[in-house]
């Protein structure tokens, strides 16, 4: 399993094809106590950084982009029943969908931890 980071602040992390994606772990200490997250639907298509979800918090409503293009194949239903798992695990048990993707190429322009790690050090 390789897991991938946008500047966006999502993560996926990639297997056979399917990539489950969520939000970082800085990106949940940002927005607060999460108290709504809304999925998108299995079987829906996403675009390459086109809106995905939604997330709100105590302090701010989010979109949550898609990283790479593809179809949803399930959400996160226990997150949308408990939206405080996003900031109990947010790189884990706290993900919002998998999807399987268009085309694994788009992965190439996606950061690894290391490299996340710095962005989030430069940009604050």
């Amino acid at each position: 399993m390789t897991v991938y980071y946008t500047d966006q602040h999502e993560w996926l992390s990639v297997e056979g094809g399917i990539a489950t994606v969520g939000i970082t772990r800085h990106a949940a200490e940002q927005l607060g106590d999460v108290v709504f997250v809304e999925l998108p639907a299995a079987g829906r298509a996403l675009a390459a950084k086109g809106e995905a979800a939604v997330v709100e918090s105590v302090k701010a409503a989010s979109d949550v982009y898609a990283p790479v293009s593809g179809e949803v194949v399930e959400s996160n239903d226990a997150v949308a029943a408990e939206p405080a798992k996003v900031n109990e695990d947010p790189e884990g048990a706290g993900w919002f969908f998998r999807m399987k993707l268009a085309d694994e190429g788009e992965l190439k322009g996606l950061m690894d931890k290391a490299a996340y790690d710095a962005f989030v050090e430069a940009n604050g």
